[in-house]
């Protein structure tokens, strides 16, 4: 597969990293990659502690931030306003927002107070590639 043209989250399909929209910008849902390749695989509670599965999240929305900056430049990002975390999870695992605290630590870490956001913590069955987590954003962003 191709990489997008300058793009350092490069696409694992036919969509695009982020769009941008009337001010506001959505990201697609970023998973814990380097490069374009999956560095983190494996289920949340089976194949991956929390410490582990936390640090994977930070990855993916480093990677969603990277997006957003991308498409708008850093200084065109308002600010951060919802975030989902996936979670690839076992049956019977219920630390779902310790998992997304990871991402939310990133967010606060590149974006500062633009970066605190209102957030979901969703369990699923499976994540694309084996991924253990995914992250999708959305923010207001200068026109």
């Amino acid at each position: 597969m191709s990489e997008a043209p300058g793009t350092s989250v490069p696409p694992q399909g036919a969509y695009v990293p982020a769009v941008v929209h009337g001010g506001l910008a959505w990201t697609a849902g970023m998973t814990p990659r380097r490069h374009g390749e999956l560095v983190v695989h494996g289920v949340v509670g089976r194949d991956l502690d929390i410490p582990a599965a936390r640090e994977a999240a930070g990855l993916a929305a480093h990677n969603a931030v990277t997006a957003l900056v991308e498409a708008v430049g850093l200084p065109g990002i308002e600010r951060a306003l919802k975030m989902t975390v996936f979670i690839a999870a076992a049956d019977g695992f219920t630390a779902h927002s310790a998992v997304a605290d990871g991402a939310s630590k990133v967010l606060r870490e590149r974006l500062g107070d633009r970066g605190a956001v209102a957030r979901s913590a969703v369990g699923v069955r499976t994540l694309p590639s084996g991924a253990p987590v995914e992250v999708e954003l959305v923010a207001a962003v200068r026109p």
